[in-house]
């Protein structure tokens, strides 16, 4: 059976291509949701999915009411403008780009990770349990942000990097509310650990779930409730 994720990688990746090519071009609208699913012979949902990666990416925007346009890519090798996005962003911003990205990822990491992958990435687990054994928060919140570099590490998927880049960068931002709520580090380690045992399963679909569940928890942390699209209760 083709995991979601796998399906949606190919998705994306095709459109990707798509677009470099100029079968679309800047400011053209994508076929409807239904043509162009029938197109790529996948269900509407998933593509759903793979334009939402596409938007991060910064190839395409979603405009209600329309549909999906093409939007110019910005020049290689050019960090300016994701710097001044992170500089500007706030923490809801944060939270929305990691629930959109993280639980992909993650994903993508239950399907390719190996024991040594896992084994570096329960090592950091470790650390934040000491950390948590210790009351020292400042190694707590290190040891959180490089589980999730460590997890950002592990994708195989070469499109997927500079927006890795961007999700770290995301993550430090939030660093400094993470300091201010020591309490809460022994929920954010239950929660990543959950996140591992669905990897070490090979469960891509409860990896995802547990990292959906997991930012949206932090949101409310944080008090802020993130409006979410298709939000399945119980995951």
């Amino acid at each position: 059976m083709i995991s979601s994720s796998t399906v949606v990688n190919s998705v994306v990746e095709k459109l990707r291509k798509a677009l470099a090519r100029g079968q679309w071009r800047s400011g053209d609208m994508l076929p409807g949701q239904r043509e162009l699913a029938e197109q790529l012979g996948i269900s509407r949902p998933s593509l759903r999915e793979a334009v939402i990666v596409l938007e991060t990416l910064g190839l395409v925007r979603s405009l209600p009411g329309k549909g999906v346009l093409v939007l110019d890519a910005e020049p290689a090798g050019s960090d300016a403008p994701s710097h001044e996005a992170s500089a500007a962003a706030s923490l809801a911003d944060v939270l929305e780009l990691r629930y959109t990205l993280e639980p992909f990822i993650v994903g993508l990491v239950a399907q390719s990770a190996n024991s040594q992958d896992i084994g570096q990435l329960r090592l950091i687990l470790m650390d934040m349990r000491e950390a948590l054994e210790a009351e020292d928060s400042e190694a707590g919140v290190t040891a959180y942000i490089a589980f999730h570099e460590g997890l950002f590490a592990l994708t195989s998927n070469p499109i997927f990097q500079s927006v890795v880049q961007q999700t770290g960068n995301a993550l430090k931002q939030s660093a400094e509310m993470l300091r201010n709520s020591p309490e809460h580090l022994t929920a954010r380690l239950r929660e990543n650990e959950a996140v591992v045992r669905a990897i070490r399963e090979r469960n891509s679909a409860q990896a995802s779930a547990q990292m959906r569940k997991h930012i949206l928890a932090e949101g409310l942390r944080m008090g802020i409730e993130l409006n979410v699209p298709d939000e399945q209760p119980g995951l």
